[in-house]
């Protein structure tokens, strides 16, 4: 067990911009980004994006700022978008939520990936981007990831990332008429070392063949370090 007898807080997390290879995350600000996320995640063609969300799905961008801005402003989210570090274009969105700097625990949450992000080099730098944030630059000891137990993407993409399942909270919360029963994974500090070295070795350029095709999986870059 680890001696938190000199533990202190963190900073919260989400206040600066990150930089990967494939990817930039910034921290919201509507007036840079609000037209561009409208584009990427609001309007008829993205309401499947927000199906299992407590928001949306979302007209344009004065309806995304509405809610987003209550969120901000009643939860403590620090909303991060996704934009692909080559073009500028802004393709997604994704929250640090349930900030508890005192414990060092934060979640990423709220994720919305355009449909041409999803399934991307760009979508899995980004997580690694937010979770390389907390872990390395601020000292945190726990980052979550919760969603939808219905929502079976949304539970292989945390288990393709490396979080862990931990269980399932019934009858969790109400919503658009509907109970969610909430599906609760995480990765924590001790882990991190391997989880990194499996999302450097996945992002390499090397990972990647003349059409932009992987040559091996996130999941077995880590099975490889966890054999070693």
């Amino acid at each position: 067990m680890s001696d938190l007898s000199n533990w202190k807080p963190c900073a919260t997390p989400g206040r600066v911009a990150l930089d990967g290879t494939y990817t930039r995350l910034e921290p919201l600000n509507w007036d840079t980004h609000g037209e561009g996320l409208a584009t990427a995640v609001a309007g008829h063609d993205s309401d499947e994006l927000w199906h299992y969300m407590a928001y949306g799905p979302f007209e344009g961008v004065h309806d995304l700022r509405q809610a987003f801005d209550a969120a901000i402003r009643a939860q403590g989210w620090c909303t991060m978008v996704i934009r692909a570090r080559a073009s500028g274009e802004i393709l997604g969105m994704a929250s640090y939520m349930r900030n508890r700097e005192t414990m060092g625990s934060t979640e990423v949450g709220c994720v919305t990936f355009a449909k041409k992000l999803q399934r991307t080099t760009i979508a899995t730098e980004a997580i690694y981007l937010m979770a390389r944030h907390v872990f390395e630059d601020l000292g945190y000891r726990r980052f979550e990831w919760k969603c939808h137990a219905q929502n079976a993407a949304s539970m292989r993409a945390a288990v393709r990332f490396g979080f862990i399942y931990e269980g399932t909270f019934r009858n969790d919360m109400v919503f658009k008429g509907r109970n969610r029963d909430t599906a609760w994974y995480s990765m924590i500090d001790s882990e991190w070392p391997d989880l990194d070295a499996a999302f450097r070795a996945w992002l390499s350029p090397e990972n990647f063949d003349e059409a932009g095709q992987q040559r091996a999986t996130l999941e077995a870059y880590r099975k490889a370090l966890q054999a070693a």
